[in-house]
């Protein structure tokens, strides 16, 4: 049993007293009360345990409660909530016990807590019936997901206490679902400290090195950066704005997208600086109004990058901020992004949500936040769906960026960006969606997987019958098209199948045969089918008629059926390349030998930083880059399955590589660069892709090397060729060509 010191005590209760004196939404003793006694019963239950830090439990939920207030800006009920969010998972009290002493929403908020600390279980089809009841809970109270967001935080802050390996899977749940849906919600403060936190433990390296260059040079840009501000100050201050105005630099994570995305280095990153600007609005005056008379302001003094300005005051992003971005260059000559915002836009900015509802009294419209809850709800009443096929499709909506897209009779609808014509088919309705033939952007015929621009006009024509193609999941990119896609698919495949198997059972009757397994055994192998439902399949489709089922089932195919399997005992080819070649190190079984194959979706390199992956489909591990996004996503959902690997000998095996090279064009510089790579360094080429045009050169070349080092002293040795400007590494990162 763990006993509390004396000193211990008096710090939680000096915690939880700076929680009631920030709790300034406080109007009633009864308020006061009920937190009081949240508190009581969260200490009561949680005073025998401690965190892995050794510091008693209790901080933990008091510190997620200062979160809601501090950083999310809810009220009593959630503060109550937060402080109760782990009693029902990790004690004895029940949730019935809860509705009975704090009132059902209290109990229902907890619960919805309780079934998200349950989602990232090692059962995966169990995770994702979880998620999807916590998602319905959210689109119910969103006040579920804005405390788990505060918890998650918590934890990230505090997660130096753990295990590496507990580590990395939580760093990596962060950035895969909570980093996204901390954005999509409108906390952009907290998505990028959950980024920031995700990257410092996920690649410590890289972190720290990009800390590290924010501080060497932190006096200077500071300096540049107060420089640039004084002047839109003084103009500001001239024509008799209240404001704040800040400066900052890009975050940690942002800094390290930008230099993997852009493949640049720290010193190439031209927008590292940012102004904001916060101004009282004169209620006399729009706020769109103002937005745009300050950036004329600024404009006076600094020349704009035009296709770099954001107007999101104009048409709000689904999570609901608002602001004016402008990019202009600085008189030093570098780049400086410049955000616009009024008190209220910065409210929401800040605080997300929370802000939003604060001010939804003074515009009751629909939002589009509310519009985005709306449609995951309408996607979770789907009973058909196959819910880890919705978290993906859920996953690759939240950090999509918006376009305004309007229909025939000027209705706005917003789109993903890379939308297509079909996308917004299946926003209007499924019906529409799946008997689409074509549409008319701008009155302009186009197909169907015409990919939209904001502000288009779109237009879709129909047929009478369903078009219906699995080629279409491909190239939609919006949930609501891909599950009614998918949907459509599986009924027609369903339909099909009846078809097949009804035809199927009339023929064998016809011919007075007996359904047995010996004669389904014999249908399969003629007609090249693995399964009964494959043969009805073809059946329904028209593929497979049956004429010549007589004379199947009448033949000898017994040395065939012998052949067959001695294909599959004795026959085994096209086992992998490096088969056997790598080593699993882990508990007992330290230097175990299993197959593996490099994966295809980020082809690592011996030397490359990678992680394991057991695939029970083949029985191999697959070999990822631990940067790449299927890693990232496999150890959020797949914890069981990660093996530590770690390359051993490898100058056997040449491992495919890519490189960039630009340059001045110089009539022999090809063959230099051919005679350097193959000629004196000894490196086969397997593809040379080159261009020139006004005097520069630039191109990709792809070879193979054996290791990291290897490819770092290639790329040393083709950057002291005359006329060479740049050579780097290109990381192949490709989702699509690895199944996980």
């Amino acid at each position: 049993m763990s006993v509390l010191t004396a000193a211990e005590e008096m710090a939680i209760q000096n915690q939880f007293q700076e929680l009631l004196h920030i709790s300034t939404f406080i109007r009633s003793e009864k308020d006061r009360e009920t937190i009081r006694k949240a508190f009581d019963l969260a200490h009561e239950a949680h005073s025998n345990m401690r965190r892995k830090s050794g510091e008693p439990y209790i901080i933990h939920p008091l510190c997620v409660a200062r979160i809601v207030v501090e950083e999310i800006g809810l009220g009593t009920t959630s503060v109550v909530s937060a402080l109760l969010h782990d009693v029902v998972e990790d004690t004895d009290y029940t949730l019935e016990f809860i509705e009975e002493h704090f009132g059902r929403k209290v109990a229902m908020i907890v619960d919805g807590l309780t079934k998200i600390s349950e989602v990232f279980d090692s059962n995966s089809s169990l995770q994702a019936t979880n998620f999807r009841k916590m998602l319905l809970t959210l689109s119910d109270d969103v006040r579920v997901i804005l405390i788990k967001l505060a918890d998650r935080l918590h934890n990230m802050r505090t997660l130096d206490a753990l295990s590496p390996e507990k580590q990395i899977k939580i760093a990596g749940e962060t950035i895969f679902l909570y980093a996204p849906l901390a954005h999509r919600m409108g906390f952009y403060t907290i998505k990028q400290e959950l980024e920031d936190l995700s990257l410092k433990y996920r690649h410590p390296k890289i972190y720290v090195d990009i800390v590290n260059l924010l501080k060497d040079n932190e006096e200077k840009r500071n300096e540049a950066l107060e420089e640039f501000m004084a002047p839109i100050r003084e103009k500001l201050i001239a024509n008799h704005y209240r404001f704040e105005m800040t400066g900052r630099s890009k975050s940690i994570y942002s800094i390290y997208y930008k230099m993997q995305h852009k493949g640049v280095p720290f010193e190439e990153i031209y927008d590292l600086n940012a102004v904001r600007i916060v101004f009282e609005a004169d209620a006399d005056i729009s706020e769109k109004r103002q937005c745009w008379n300050i950036y004329s302001l600024i404009t006076d003094i600094y020349t704009p990058k035009h296709d770099r300005i954001r107007d999101w005051v104009s048409i709000p992003k689904t999570n609901g901020y608002e602001a004016l971005h402008i990019t202009v260059m600085g008189s030093d000559g570098k780049w400086v992004e410049v955000q616009i915002r009024s008190r209220r836009m910065d409210d929401i900015a800040e605080k997300g949500f929370a802000a939003h509802w604060k001010y939804k009294g003074v515009d009751s419209s629909e939002s589009e936040l509310d519009k985005w809850l709306r449609k995951i709800k309408e996607s979770l009443k789907e009973p058909n769906s196959d819910v880890i096929e919705f978290i993906e499709d859920f996953k690759l909506n939240l950090f999509a960026s918006e376009i305004q897209i309007f229909t025939p009779k000027g209705q706005i609808k917003t789109l993903p960006q890379k939308a297509i014509a079909l996308d917004f088919a299946y926003e209007i309705h499924s019906g529409i969606g799946n008997t689409a033939i074509a549409a008319k952007v701008n009155h302009r015929l186009v197909p169907l997987n015409h990919v939209l621009s904001s502000g288009d006009q779109v237009e879709i024509i129909t047929s009478d019958k369903k078009q219906t193609q699995r080629e279409w999941l491909n190239e939609v990119v919006t949930t609501k098209a891909k599950t009614s896609i998918k949907n459509n698919i599986k009924a027609e495949t369903r339909n099909r199948v009846d078809v097949g198997r009804n035809v199927f059972e009339r023929k064998l009757r016809e011919n007075n045969i007996a359904p047995n397994s010996r004669v389904m055994r014999k249908v399969l192998e003629a007609y090249g089918t693995l399964n009964k439902e494959e043969l009805y399949s073809k059946i329904g489709m028209g593929l497979v008629t049956l004429d010549d089922l007589p004379k199947i089932l009448k033949k000898n195919s017994k040395n065939k059926w012998i052949r067959y399997w001695q294909l599959q005992l004795f026959g085994v080819k096209g086992r992998p390349e490096h088969s056997n070649a790598g080593k699993y190190h882990g508990g007992e079984q330290d230097e175990a030998k299993f197959d593996y194959r490099i994966a295809l979706c980020c082809n690592p390199i011996p030397g490359d930083d990678v992680i394991g992956y057991f695939n029970k489909k083949d029985g191999m591990v697959q070999i990822h880059k631990s940067r790449c996004p299927n890693a990232v996503k496999l150890i959020a959902n797949h914890e069981e399955a990660i093996v530590p690997v770690k390359w051993t000998t490898y100058k056997v095996f040449s491992f495919l590589a890519k490189i960039e090279v630009q340059g001045i064009d110089r009539p022999d510089i090809y063959l230099r660069i051919i005679s350097k790579i193959t000629g004196e360094l000894n490196v086969n080429i397997r593809t040379f892709n080159m261009a020139s045009h006004d005097g520069i050169f630039e191109g990709t070349i792809e070879l193979y090397v054996h290791d990291t080092k290897d490819l770092e002293n290639l790329i040393r040795q083709l950057k002291n060729l005359k006329g060479m400007e740049t050579v780097k590494r290109l990381e192949i990162l490709d989702r699509s060509k690895e199944e996980v």
